[in-house]
């Protein structure tokens, strides 16, 4: 039977293919490929070679100290539009404040000077020894009474 019905699919499949080319009216001709590169969507960088714009003038100052944290910085900053001169002081962790005095322009870059105050100092560390802060909590119950009884069964007698 499986061989019949394979043997009708394959003639189906034979008859349904077209051997000769589709009449005139149903067919075209594909078109013919012509291609050219795209055209660059941008142009060129023109050199810059302007003097730089001159910055806005400004003055600005902030200053932290916190003695709970150990932080203690601030920082201070001005410029006419060409020249920033600044100084910024940050307490460093071995006790010396580093201060950076500096000078910005466009034609000497970032000039800075750096020094420090104070001298360092390395205590020697303590060891960490932190006091237990936990102990095993007293029980809140008391034992119960023993209580021993005769146990029930659970089945009733066997029968013969």
């Amino acid at each position: 039977m499986y061989t019949k019905i394979t043997l009708l699919c394959l003639a189906a499949v034979a008859l349904a293919r077209p051997d000769r080319p589709a009449p005139a009216g149903y067919g075209y001709a594909p078109p013919t490929p012509a291609y050219a590169p795209p055209q660059p969507s941008y142009s060129a960088p023109q050199p810059s070679y302007e003097k730089p714009e001159e910055g806005m003038p400004f003055d600005f100052e902030y200053a932290v100290k916190d003695d709970y944290k150990g932080l203690d910085f601030d920082h201070n900053s001005n410029s006419d539009g060409k020249v920033v001169n600044g100084q910024y002081r940050v307490l460093l962790p071995d006790g010396r404040t580093q201060i950076v005095t500096y000078t910005a322009d466009h034609h000497n870059g970032y000039q800075a000077e750096v020094t420090y105050e104070g001298e360092a100092q390395y205590p020697e560390p303590q060891p960490y020894n932190p006091a237990p802060s936990y102990s095993a909590p007293a029980p809140a119950y008391s034992a119960p009474a023993p209580t021993y009884e005769q146990p029930k069964p659970t089945y009733g007698a066997p029968r013969n």
